[in-house]
């Protein structure tokens, strides 16, 4: 439990959550002092580097106890080692479709709340198709297979000032709205840590991509920050199936990238989940894989589910085009 002297400037994290009626999650950390927020950008690669430091000097807060309130509900959990914590209940109400607010308090041992972190769970709407896109050099250029590029890209740039694919956000928005006059959902599911939670979802609203819900990787500190953007091959996999246990009567497409695992975490969830899976698109980054990654889409076990290996963005959207999935 949480002494009230011990953390006098404790802060709780609420990140987006999503889900429907029967079955709601919302995930956050819980740390010792408030996160670092952005207010100003810039091109000095020095103070890049400064802000994007402090994302990753954070103390977590573990066996924290905290209360999610949700309309007339009231739920209890404790933080894990990493401070990070974890709601997953069924509303006593129908909720509608949209984005919600969600309130967690972090408790002392008299239960008294000592701070409030507030947060949205997004609700879709019950439309025909869900995305679930990865992040680094699937959307936004990361150079992931090269750790020193990678870093410097990180470092000396503002989410501001990182760089799309060509024609990407383009693409990005006519998914959104293929099929339905309400956008389709997007759950962006990365590697990167959720230390970058506010960083990539600048990234995403500056540049107009389709608001959706991130799904991150464990929280790190500045002493591994040379590990950044790594991930065991379970946890990606674990959190799209997820997505796709709590969407049952939709179908996905999943867009990634070769330059780390993206095709056979792929290749795993498409037979497992053949019947929730239409399409499969990679983007090619990684030339020396482009064999292997052709000989995992050819097989898919559903030999129905499209796949494409793509360079450009344009060849995606053309391909999505003879398929029916945008018009």
């Amino acid at each position: 439990m949480v002494k009230e002297s011990k953390y006098p400037n404790a802060a709780v994290k609420v990140y987006h959550g999503y889900g429907h009626t029967a079955n709601l999650v919302v995930y956050g950390h819980v740390l010792k002092d408030e996160t670092f927020t952005q207010k100003k950008y810039t091109d000095n690669a020095l103070k890049n580097i400064l802000n994007l430091l402090r994302l990753f000097f954070i103390t977590p807060i573990p066996n924290a106890n905290v209360k999610l309130d949700w309309q007339d509900q009231s739920f209890a959990a404790t933080t894990e080692s990493d401070g990070f914590f974890k709601f997953e209940w069924r509303s006593d109400h129908e909720v509608a479709a949209g984005w919600h607010e969600v309130k967690v308090h972090l408790l002392n041992d008299q239960e008294e709340i000592l701070t409030t972190g507030v947060g949205k769970i997004f609700i879709p709407e019950s439309t025909q198709y869900g995305f679930i896109s990865d992040i680094d050099d699937t959307v936004l250029i990361s150079h992931s297979g090269t750790t020193g590029k990678k870093l410097w890209s990180m470092l000396t740039k503002n989410p501001r000032s990182r760089k799309t694919f060509a024609d990407v956000v383009n693409y990005y928005q006519l998914l959104s709205f293929a099929h339905t006059g309400v956008p389709n959902p997007f759950f962006y599911v990365s590697s990167s840590e959720w230390n970058l939670y506010d960083y990539l979802n600048e990234f995403f609203k500056y540049n107009q991509l389709p608001k959706g819900v991130f799904l991150l990787n464990n929280i790190k500190k500045w002493t591994q920050l040379l590990k950044t953007g790594t991930t065991k091959h379970f946890g990606k996999r674990n959190r799209i199936e997820r997505v796709l246990l709590a969407f049952p009567k939709q179908q996905f497409i999943l867009l990634g990238d070769n330059s780390q695992s993206d095709p056979d975490i792929y290749k795993l969830i498409a037979d497992q989940y053949s019947h929730q899976i239409l399409a499969i698109y990679i983007r090619n980054i990684s030339s020396k894989k482009e064999p292997l990654t052709k000989e995992i889409l050819a097989s898919l076990n559903n030999p129905s589910i499209e796949t494409l290996l793509y360079k450009h963005t344009s060849e995606a959207i053309a391909h999505s085009r003879s398929i029916g999935l945008i018009s």
